[in-house]
Formats: structure tokens, sequence, C-alpha cells
């Protein structure tokens, strides 16, 4: 299946002076089929999972000098390895602590290209002797976003440039169109984008079927959890549990009294922090005032949790909610669902996770920074999406100088005075300014040379 992150691997690959490619998130999220497809493009593609050939460690076990490494690795492997046609991809990395401390040698010596995935490598770092700080490329990795999942259902490129037209130019879809990718938004809620469930999902259509894939994956979070986690596994295990629930609450944010009425931060903070690292929960922190740049303004100790994935969050804990949502019917526990599906594209369209609850203004779902741009985001499950007092609030506050307020919902794009509805599908073209893969910038010092002649 497409995914957008082949992009990123080619430049990558014409890089002259690459480093080795890190591919890291959440495990089932596709990062090894991601390598693997990209490995098609080199003369020779050699694979080796430290999980299922645990004997490979050896390569690494001895002198990290790299001959000696490449020495080892064509005695394994049995072949012949020609010097710049190679792409060695060391999987499940995080097993095999030397090989993640030998890349800085194999990068400096240059005969192959090297491409390392892991899973858990954000909680695993203590194992590492030395971090190769500067040797490596890192893709972060999220699960498939809902542009990736219509391309994969056979949504056409012209549909999606036509809707990324009216998105640009704040014009409404026509209405037969609208109606299809509302219905698709649908089922994207609910299979959410694991590749294993959207694989699951077109083959059979059977949600019985993807639903059963889900919580297999959820089981092998658990496990992760149980293998991986020094300490605090149990406070680890009670976080993840409650995520359907908090989210379900009023306000989303996560209380910690629902796990313990004594409970206190700083006992849970390490049990936050390993499941944000592991990319198995995103942590949405409150805002002091929605003000540039947003990250001094952060208040670290209020913050919702979200599921990285909503397919996942139906499965959890929302019993039977799918059907509901595929027939139509969106108003049970949706805003909470809704929620977490744009938190997971925010986030994979590279914005970082900020809400605001302020006292005489209340709250807003979400605040992103585009740029130097702040953007108010709210989320509407249901058929009020004009009514949105604290958006009009914030936008009514002058010294935050908001230009402008999203609202995402049940509708067609409209726009009424400083606030634009969009339809929950358009989430995919509200995506975070990147720099270029190749940018240049060359000072003009000729005005200083001129100084010093004189």
């Amino acid at each position: 299946m497409y995914r957008k992150y082949t992009r990123f691997l080619s430049d990558w690959k014409e890089n002259k002076s690459k480093k080795a490619l890190l591919v890291t998130g959440a495990r089932q999220i596709g990062k090894t089929y991601l390598v693997r497809e990209f490995g098609k493009t080199y003369e020779n593609f050699v694979e080796i999972n430290f999980i299922t050939e645990p004997e490979a460690m050896e390569i690494f076990s001895g002198n990290l000098n790299a001959d000696t490494i490449v020495m080892n690795l064509t005695a394994y492997t049995g072949r012949s390895l020609p010097p710049g046609k190679t792409l060695i991809f060391l999987d499940e990395i995080q097993e095999c602590p030397q090989a993640r401390t030998a890349i800085k040698f194999l990068v400096e010596d240059g005969r192959f290209d090297y491409a390392e995935s892991g899973s858990l490598l954000g909680v695993r770092y203590k194992h590492v002797q030395s971090y190769p700080v500067g040797y490596e490329t890192i893709l972060q990795m999220y699960p498939m976003d809902f542009e990736e999942f219509c391309i994969a259902n056979g949504v056409q490129e012209n549909i999606l440039t036509y809707l990324k037209d009216c998105f640009e130019k704040k014009q409404p879809v026509t209405s037969s169109i609208h109606r299809t990718m509302m219905e698709l938004f649908r089922y994207y809620v609910v299979v959410g984008g694991m590749p294993e469930a959207v694989r699951n999902f077109i083959d059979s259509h059977d949600m019985g079927q993807v639903a059963a894939v889900q919580k297999d994956i959820l089981r092998l979070y658990r496990q992760d959890i149980s293998r991986y986690a020094l300490e605090g596994k149990t406070k680890i295990t009670d976080i993840f549990d409650r995520i359907p629930s908090q989210l379900d609450d009023k306000n989303r944010r996560f209380q910690l009294a629902s796990i313990k009425a004594t409970a206190r931060l700083r006992d849970y903070e390490d049990a936050f922090v390993w499941l944000r690292d592991a990319g198995i929960a995103l942590p949405c922190y409150n805002l002091r005032e929605p003000k540039a740049p947003l990250k001094i303004n952060e208040q670290a100790r209020l913050f919702k949790l979200f599921q990285n994935d909503s397919g996942l969050l139906c499965a959890a804990g929302l019993e039977n909610v799918q059907f509901s949502i595929l027939r139509g019917d969106l108003s049970v526990n949706m805003g909470s669902i809704l929620e977490n599906v744009f938190a997971v594209q925010l986030v994979s369209n590279g914005f970082e996770l900020r809400y605001l609850n302020k006292r005489n203004i209340g709250e807003l779902d979400f605040v992103i920074q585009k740029g130097t741009q702040i953007l108010p985001l709210e989320i509407k499950s249901g058929k009020d999406y004009h009514l949105h007092a604290a958006l009009n609030h914030a936008l009514d506050v002058k010294e935050w100088a908001l230009a402008e307020g999203i609202v995402f919902g049940a509708c067609n794009v409209e726009i009424e005075g400083s606030v634009r509805y969009l339809p929950w599908y358009m989430i995919m073209f509200l995506v975070q300014e990147r720099l270029p893969a190749h940018f240049t910038a060359v000072p003009d010092l000729s005005a200083l040379a001129e100084f010093d002649a004189g």
C-alpha cells in the first residue's frame, strides 16, 4: 500500500553525504514493509532481523571497526556486496544495541547504505553504549493517514487534487463527492490506519475481522510493556488501559485519580513518558495562552492522552461503537473518537499537540502553530457545528491576534467572518510547513569585504 514516506526515502537515497536511515515508530505501522519496498530500488538488498535471527548479533559482538563488521556481514550473508549499490537493513535493531553503536563506523566507512528500524528505541536508549549522534537521519512513522487510506481504497489522484483545490480556494465540494468522502471518513474512524487492519478491510470488508486484528495489536502492546519496561509495568498498563475512558470523560483531560485516589503525577511521570516514547500514546498539553512560540506556553502537568490510532481506540474499550458510526449515528462517544482521529492526523501532518482550557474562554480542542501563524481548531461531532463559544471568545482577545479559527464538522466548506468551516476529511490538507529536502542558504558577505578593503 502507498505510503507518503517513500518520498522521504527517495530524497535520502539521492543525498551524496547520507547518514544511516533510522525508521522508528510504534509496532505494526508498516516500518518493515516500507523499507523492504524501498530496498527494491537497489541492486542488492540485505535484511537482518535481530528477533528472527538472533545469531546475527554475533556480527557486532567483537571489534566494531568497519572492516571487521563488513567482513562479518559478507560471511553471514554468504554473498558479494558491491559498494555503492547495496542497502543493508537492520530490523528490530533495539534487540542488538551493539549494532546501533556500530552505525557511526559504518557510515564513516561509506561502502554501503544502511537502514535501521525499531519499535521501542525511545524506551531502550539506555542499552546503547554509544549513541550514534550525527550519524542517523530519523524518520518518525505513524499509522496510515486519511489520504493514504483513501488511496488504498481506490480514490483517484484527480479527486484528491480537486479536494485540495477546494481547501485552498475555500470553495464548497460538489455534493456527490462530499457525500462519498464523508462516508469514507466514517470508515476510516473505525478502521484506523494500522496497515494490517486497512488491508483486511479492503480485502474482506468484514468489520469483525478488522476488530480482531486491532485487538491482536493491543495485546502485542501490552506484551511489549511486560517485556521491555524496566520498571513501573503496572503503572504503564494502568494508564494504557484507561485512555478510552479518560477520553470519554467530559473534559478529556487525563485524571490520575481514576487509577488511584492518592496518585500523584510525580509517581506516574515515567509511565507516561514510556508510553509516549514507545509511540503508543500521544500527549496533548494545555497552553497558558495561544501565543507563538507555543512550546514555551505549555503547561506540562495538564494534558490529554490520545491513543496512537482511532481504530485501536474503538477496539480498546468502546464496545460496538463501530456499528453505530458506520450507520451514521455519530452521537455515541463520537466526540472523544473524533478528537483522537484529529490528534493522530495532526502529528502525522507535522504538528505538535496542544489545546487551550482557560477560564473566561472555555476549551479549544487543539491549537497548532503553522509557521508563525497560530490556528485554533474546534472538532464538532454533531450538527451544531456553528456553536463554538470558546472559539469566538479566543478570536475576540486582541492581544492573541488570532486571524482565523477553523471548525471541522459534518459540513461542507463555509466561511463566516473569521471562522472557516471544513468537512472532517479536509484535515489531510492541513499540513505543517517543512524545509525542502535540500535547502541552501548562502550569506552575502560582500559588504564586509568592501569594508576591509577601505
